[in-house]
């Protein structure tokens, strides 16, 4: 049976030596279940570590952007991709065995513009549990989703990539515009719901569960999305 079309996944990646080969080897198993061909793209940020050294071993490509910027580490990761079909997934996150032949079946529709998929946390607690909650009412009023993100390039080059006077939030942003792109000619944005990533819980492990309820005032300056202070405790400058 002849490979299915590649898909190029973009992996940020600052001292991501830990998560990394399990990220990357859960990458490949699913991507021979789908009988496709892949492409990982790790875009080095401000690594002191081995993760470049582990990304060339396992074959992956590398690139830097030392920019305290999500959107423009993700951006610069697109503009390297050489397929038409792209996805993005954080390096502390598994997907699941089939994720790719969802993403073909969907992207094989030329009605679907993109979308995303589930996201389970690696441990579940009361903390873990609620925080997460707090996002529903955004993926209920605007009818997104997110954890690894799928489309196409030249749709991303449409709406523009990630927008990077964002520093947080970026994700949703993204969602919301890759979706509007996609009303506006008769395409859908389609979340798989049977289709799922598991992300490490370690910025829990590291504050404390309810560490983000008890500050609902840092929560409103990272959902403004220009607040380079906040951003930084939570992404930036987060020890890992």
């Amino acid at each position: 049976m002849p490979l299915k079309k590649t898909v190029s996944v973009i992996i940020p990646a600052r001292n991501e030596e830990s998560f990394l080969p399990r990220c990357i080897a859960a990458l490949q198993s699913a991507s021979q279940f789908a009988n496709c061909s892949l492409e990982i793209i790790v875009v080095l940020n401000r690594c002191t570590d081995k993760t470049e050294e582990i990304a060339n071993e396992l074959g992956c490509i590398t690139v830097r952007c030392d920019k305290k910027n999500l959107s423009a580490i993700r951006n610069v990761g697109v503009s390297k991709a050489n397929s038409e079909w792209i996805a993005t997934l954080d390096a502390d996150s598994i997907v699941c065995p089939h994720i790719f032949k969802s993403i073909h079946q969907a992207l094989e529709n030329p009605k679907t513009v993109g979308g995303g998929v589930m996201i389970y946390p690696s441990r579940y607690s009361p903390g873990i549990i609620l925080t997460g909650l707090l996002l529903l009412p955004i993926v209920l009023r605007y009818g997104i989703s997110g954890g690894m993100f799928f489309f196409r390039k030249d749709d991303f080059q449409r709406i523009g990539g990630f927008d990077e006077n964002l520093v947080s939030i970026e994700d949703i942003d993204f969602a919301i515009r890759l979706k509007a792109l996609g009303k506006s000619d008769n395409r859908t944005f389609r979340t798989l719901w049977k289709t799922y990533i598991t992300t490490s819980t370690r910025k829990f492990d590291h504050f404390g569960d309810w560490y983000f309820l008890l500050r609902p005032h840092l929560l409103w300056r990272l959902f403004r999305g220009t607040d380079r202070d906040a951003s930084n405790i939570i992404w930036y400058d987060f020890k890992r």
